[in-house]
């Protein structure tokens, strides 16, 4: 009840920005309300005093006065519709833009475990529900409280045994539109469920189209999307099933009422307790007293519905990162570049390290090259130097400086990563050069593609540097992303590089162009280069041999070959195939 209730009043919370138009939209839905109860009293008085009487003068004025109301009521209308949509839009907006700004903070152990599909079913879907209930919803109840109880007091001062045998009606036709709409609201629930499902599985089918065909598994991908999208339609019809007896329900139940009216009420006029005119009246304010109750269970729907989307939203919001900036971190500034890696142990699952006691100092300026097989930490240790993850025991320092008592933007400021999968943003060369320092001019993104090596390349493209690369550069050689990416660290100028296989996946020449780009790229930077081609990274000024166990060998390229350990037996391993991928190129 406790977490209902702080999820309520988050809720609520959003509406503070906007209260004075939120006021506005209350205020002018009250108007019309009160416009609508006016109108059978009116027909009333004109029926049984007015026209009987022949004042037609009195009928004239009193027919304008009506006209003139409802013209003030199709204004108020109109700014209920419009601009109370536009409170739950900036509500919504609010939202969106809130929940975007969390998920940048939140860690890569969040994103390990959460699809892509999912989250964006939660940014876009789950939102433009609370738009819904944000407007209407305050809107629903509120008029459906004004319209219900000024109906039934009228009714009341009319003729009070049929306007209680009205109002057991209504009672028992709230009961059926709550109920109906509550099944009606979990169904549909399940189907934003399994719309989140298959999106996830549209988004990861559609990133892997060109893995798909090349395994020419296109017909497993049909089926899996199919399985989805199988338990997609299966909820929907029930869900449309509930949404039938619901409607059905609720038009009988109302035609039943103006059946119940008609036929008491012309009783009562037939015994001489009402009048034709207050028969009139009765049916008139019987419709005003069902749409309150269709209202209300509206509301009792879009409530549920909106609040399971602001649940859903709220529990991304209340996801904590792992990765959390002390209070008084400090600025790091004119950074030399020392790495102190001290009694270091990580676990990505509890109980499963992958580093363990790992003990490392990297001199600032210096190229320190990590080699071993593959799963023995290399990637994970160079990733809690920019604190992507929180060491379990031990620390990572940058020139004395224990990396969690650093702001968080400061330390990965100071960082450049370069990595063997480069991601380019949908956009131009431009674009993506410019991630490095947002604010850089036209002639440094230049002077960056020039050390980059990949200059010449861009100007012999029609457009240059605003080329459109595709999505995720797809247009781009994987030679070419990768010199976009060198050149994006060029302009990013950290103190501090770490190259994570960065020509791994690239052909020999390519690989010679690009080591000369990196070569030129490490110049006075402390630089961890992880490379399991290890010709790459003979002239390092140690190399550290890392498997699951830990470090086993450290020294110069000369130095670990004349000791004729590990190192020696992967090199003479890496040295074989390079030369059996050369023969194969010729």
């Amino acid at each position: 009840m406790a977490d209902k209730k702080k999820i309520l009043k988050r809720f609520i919370s959003y509406y503070k920005p906007h209260m004075r138009l939120f006021i506005a939209d209350m205020a002018c839905s009250f108007s019309i309300a009160s416009i609508d109860l006016v109108f059978p009293i009116v027909t009333r008085y004109l029926l049984q005093y007015v026209i009987p009487a022949g004042n037609v003068s009195l009928m004239l004025t009193i027919i304008s006065s009506l006209a003139g109301l409802y013209v003030v009521r199709m204004l108020l209308n109109y700014f209920v519709n419009y601009y109370g949509h536009i409170v739950g839009i900036r509500m919504e907006y609010d939202m969106r833009k809130d929940l975007f700004s969390h998920l940048q903070t939140l860690s890569f152990r969040f994103y390990d475990n959460v699809r892509t599909g999912k989250l964006m079913s939660r940014m876009m879907n789950d939102l433009n529900e609370i738009t819904e209930l944000a407007h209407h919803g305050p809107e629903d109840l509120f008029l459906s409280v004004i319209m219900l109880s000024g109906s039934i007091i009228i009714l009341l001062t009319i003729e009070w045994r049929l306007t209680l045998v009205l109002l057991m009606m209504v009672v028992f036709m709230g009961w059926f539109a709550v109920t109906k709409r509550t099944k009606m609201s979990q169904a549909f629930r399940e189907v934003r469920q399994k719309v989140a499902n298959v999106n996830a599985q549209l988004e990861n089918s559609i990133s892997g189209i060109r893995v798909s065909q090349a395994f020419t598994n296109e017909e497993y991908e049909k089926e899996k999307f199919d399985a989805g999208n199988e338990q997609f339609k299966v909820s929907k019809n029930e869900a449309y099933k509930y949404m039938a007896q619901y409607t059905s329900g609720i038009d009988f139940i109302t035609n039943m009422l103006n059946v119940t009216v008609i036929g008491i009420g012309g009783y009562f006029v037939y015994i001489k307790l009402i009048d034709v005119a207050d028969l009139l009246a009765f049916t008139l304010y019987v419709n005003m007293a069902v749409q309150p109750v269709r209202r209300l269970a509206q509301f009792v729907q879009q409530f549920e519905s909106g609040m399971t989307g602001f649940e859903r939203f709220s529990e991304i919001m209340d996801e904590r990162s792992d990765i959390q900036e002390k209070e008084n971190a400090i600025e790091l500034s004119d950074v030399k570049g020392e790495i102190t890696i001290e009694n270091v142990t990580f676990s990505y699952n509890e109980g499963q390290n992958v580093l363990r006691n790992i003990n490392l100092k990297i001199p600032a300026g210096k190229v320190i090259a990590l080699v071993g097989p593959s799963g023995g930490g290399k990637t994970t240790l160079c990733n809690l130097v920019p604190r992507f993850y929180d060491v379990e025991e031990g620390s990572v320092k940058i020139d004395c400086i224990d990396v969690r008592d650093i702001t968080l933007k400061s330390l990965r400021k100071n960082i450049g990563i370069v990595q063997q999968d480069v991601f380019l943003f949908a956009g131009t060369i431009k674009d993506n050069i410019l991630y490095g320092r947002v604010d850089a001019t036209d002639e440094e993104v230049i002077e960056a593609a020039k050390r980059a090596n990949i200059h010449e390349f861009v100007m012999s493209l029609p457009s240059d540097y605003d080329t459109y690369v595709g999505e995720r550069g797809v247009q781009l050689s994987g030679g070419q992303k990768q010199r976009v990416a060198i050149a994006r660290i060029f302009l990013k100028n950290p103190p501090i590089l770490i190259l994570d296989e960065a020509t791994s996946s690239l052909d020999n020449e390519t690989e010679m162009i690009i080591q000369e780009s990196l070569e030129e790229l490490s110049k006075g930077r402390t630089t961890i280069v992880i490379a399991h081609r290890l010709s790459t990274i003979r002239n390092a000024d140690e190399i550290i041999v890392i498997d699951k166990d830990g470090i086993k060998e450290k020294g110069t390229h000369e130095s670990l070959m004349q000791l004729n350990g590990i190192y020696a037996r992967l090199y003479g391993i890496s040295s074989k195939n390079s030369l059996s991928k050369n023969n194969n190129l010729t």
